[in-house]
C-alpha cells in the first residue's frame, strides 16, 4: 500500500509539473473573413471573392511574407480545390490595428461534386509550414472557416464551344482539374448559345514562350463588331472581362467569337529551343466565358 501511494503522488507531481510548464495559447494575430460575389455558382463559372484579415490591434511584428492558403472542402472535409497565393501587401508590412482586403476572380474547377461547400482560410510560412493563430471558427490544424459557397451543375453555363482553330484540351500531370487550350493559327473561333442579352466574355490567356519579346497583338471579334484589343506580353497571364451586347449578339439562336492573333510561332523551330513540339501556335487560353448580366 505504501509503494501504492508514492506512486501515485509522483505520477500527480509529474502531472502537475507538466501543466505548470505548458506553454499558454498563442493569441490570435489577425481575424479571417471573406465575401463572394455571390453564394451560388456553377461548375467552371469565374466568381469574385473578397479576402480580408483584420490585424489584432497587439499583432507582434509579423517576421516574414507569409502565404494565404484557402481550402474549398466537400460536406466530407476532403479538399476540392485551392486558391493559396501571396496577399498584394507582404504580410512583413502589415500593422497593427490595419484591414488588409483584395479581390480576386477564381475560376470553380470542373469537379465531380454538386453541393453546399465551406471555405477554409489561414496564414502560413513558406519556410517552417508553420500556420499563425487566426480568431474565428479553427476547422483543424489553423484552418479557419470563413465561408460557404453552394456549387451548382455545369448545365447552368451558357453553352460555349471551341469550334475552329484550336488544339485539344491538355492538363498538367498533377492537377486534372486544370485545363488549357492553344489556338493552332492566326484565327480561333467560339461559339455559344445567344442568351440575347448583354453579358460579360471572361478571356483568361497567357503565351509562356519568349518567342516574341515584343508581344503578340490580340484582337476579340463578336461577328464582325470589333469588342476588344490588346497586345499580350510573353509569360504575362492575363484575365480581359470584355463587354458584349444584346445588339451586338443578333437574333440567332448563336453567336460566334473570333480571336484573332497576329503572331504564331513553333517550339520546335525556334532557335536553341529544347521543345520538340511541332504544333503551330498562337495563344494559350484558360477560360473563356460567358456570363449573362442579371
Amino acid at each position: 500500500m505504501k509503494i501504492f501511494r508514492i506512486a501515485v503522488l509522483a505520477a500527480a507531481a509529474a502531472s502537475l509539473c507538466s501543466c505548470r510548464h505548458k506553454a499558454p495559447p498563442e493569441p490570435p494575430v489577425a481575424t479571417p473573413a471573406v465575401t463572394l460575389g455571390h453564394d451560388k455558382a456553377p461548375l467552371g463559372s469565374p466568381i469574385e471573392v473578397t479576402y480580408r484579415f483584420d490585424v489584432a490591434p497587439d499583432a507582434p511584428p509579423f517576421k516574414e511574407n507569409y502565404r494565404v492558403f484557402v481550402g474549398v472542402v466537400d460536406t466530407d472535409q476532403e479538399l476540392m480545390w485551392h486558391d493559396d497565393h501571396d496577399p498584394p501587401i507582404p504580410t512583413t508590412q502589415w500593422k497593427p490595428g490595419q484591414k488588409i482586403e483584395y479581390t480576386r476572380t477564381v475560376f470553380i474547377p470542373i469537379y465531380p461534386y454538386i453541393g453546399d461547400a465551406a471555405i477554409h482560410m489561414g496564414l502560413h510560412s513558406t519556410v517552417t509550414q508553420k500556420r499563425l493563430p487566426l480568431a474565428g471558427q479553427d476547422a483543424g490544424q489553423r484552418a479557419y472557416n470563413v465561408g460557404k459557397l453552394q456549387l451548382l451543375p455545369q448545365t447552368e453555363n451558357v453553352f460555349t464551344v471551341y469550334k475552329d482553330g484550336w488544339h485539344g484540351p491538355e492538363t498538367p500531370p498533377n492537377n486534372p482539374h486544370f485545363e488549357w487550350q492553344w489556338t493552332r493559327r492566326k484565327e480561333a473561333t467560339i461559339d455559344f448559345k445567344n442568351p440575347k442579352k448583354d453579358c460579360l466574355f471572361y478571356f483568361d490567356i497567357d503565351n509562356p514562350s519568349s518567342t516574341f519579346p515584343e508581344g503578340q497583338h490580340v484582337q476579340v471579334k463578336l461577328g464582325d463588331h470589333l469588342v476588344d484589343e490588346f497586345t499580350l506580353m510573353p509569360a504575362q497571364q492575363v484575365l480581359r472581362r470584355i463587354p458584349l451586347t444584346a445588339a451586338q449578339m443578333g437574333t440567332e439562336d448563336m453567336a460566334e467569337l473570333t480571336i484573332n492573333v497576329d503572331k504564331t510561332f513553333t517550339p520546335a523551330l525556334v532557335p536553341a529551343s529544347t521543345n520538340k513540339d511541332p504544333r503551330e501556335l498562337g495563344v494559350r487560353v484558360f477560360h473563356a466565358y460567358i456570363e449573362p448580366k442579371k
